[in-house]
């Protein structure tokens, strides 16, 4: 039987898990000297209240090779195989904590870590697809070739409402690096290659929304596409975009959704953007 593990940075609605029976890692925040697990101690408005309040954004960490051990070994069963897919390795450890796990379990539970480049709803988005797959009666072959797909032609395209919780957390090099350049202005965002590139910037949030759909429809035109609105803290705006991609797009699939506690960290509230990929078939 095959068996599907992510981390907590995919993003997808909540009864995908348990649907698609998709067991998920949970990445570690840290306030002060505790530690709380995400989407389980520690939910998004607690997040956002504490930011609030402190002024100070939690930090965040990967899941540890242990905690990918405790689940590994809590779901397998004699033949299975456990397809573990994550955050793109150039943006977190979480990628190489499984493949630290899977060695250590070599010969015992057969893991096959796998690096998906992307992460949020294109991650969620992917846990579903392998599932569908699997249940259709594909081979773990054309499981992964599928996976390999999607992760070579999905497109993220995202704009930030405000740079405070970049300049805060320091993760994002790429803002980082731009956040001089970018006061008073709405940065475009994409992640090409496993990384987050500023690749434009404009004046206002209408115009900055604009743009997102723009380069979407820009990359897939008429094609046939699975795509998801995510937003942070922001849901008005979400289902606004999700109209005008519904009324745009060539939509096979489509779903809104709030971005995962440890993106919002480095992306902040008001974060918005699509994600989209080619559908099969």
């Amino acid at each position: 039987m095959l068996k599907i593990v992510t981390d907590s940075t995919a993003d997808m609605p909540d009864s995908w898990a348990e649907e698609y029976e998709i067991d998920i890692v949970p990445v570690n925040i840290h306030i002060g000297e505790q530690t709380y697990l995400q989407n389980i101690d520690l939910g998004i408005e607690d997040f956002y209240r504490i930011v609030d309040e402190t002024g100070k954004i939690p930090q965040t960490s990967q899941p540890t090779p242990h905690q990918f051990r405790e689940v590994y070994e809590r779901i397998a069963n004699i033949g299975d195989t456990i397809l573990s897919m994550h955050i793109t390795s150039k943006l977190s450890g979480t990628f190489d904590s499984a493949v630290a796990a899977a060695r250590e379990l070599a010969g015992n539970i057969n893991v096959i870590p796998f690096d998906s480049a992307s992460g949020s709803a294109a991650l969620g988005m992917m846990c579903r697809e392998a599932r569908l797959l699997d249940r259709a009666g594909a081979g773990l072959e054309k499981v992964l070739e599928r996976m390999d797909t999607i992760r070579k032609s999905v497109n993220i395209v995202l704009t930030l409402d405000t740079l405070e919780y970049a300049h805060m957390s320091g993760r994002v090099r790429a803002l980082q690096a731009a956040l001089a350049s970018l006061l008073n202005v709405k940065p475009i965002a994409i992640l090409h290659d496993g990384a987050l590139q500023v690749v434009g910037k404009v004046r206002t949030r209408k115009a900055s929304l604009e743009r997102v759909m723009e380069m979407v429809m820009e990359r897939f035109g008429d094609k046939q596409v699975n795509i998801a609105v995510v937003h942070a803290r922001d849901p008005e705006a979400g289902l606004s975009m999700t109209e005008r991609v519904r009324q745009i797009f060539n939509v096979k699939e489509l779903i809104t959704l709030d971005l995962s506690t440890s993106i919002a960290a480095n992306l902040g509230p008001g974060t918005i953007g699509i994600v989209a990929y080619q559908a099969e078939g």
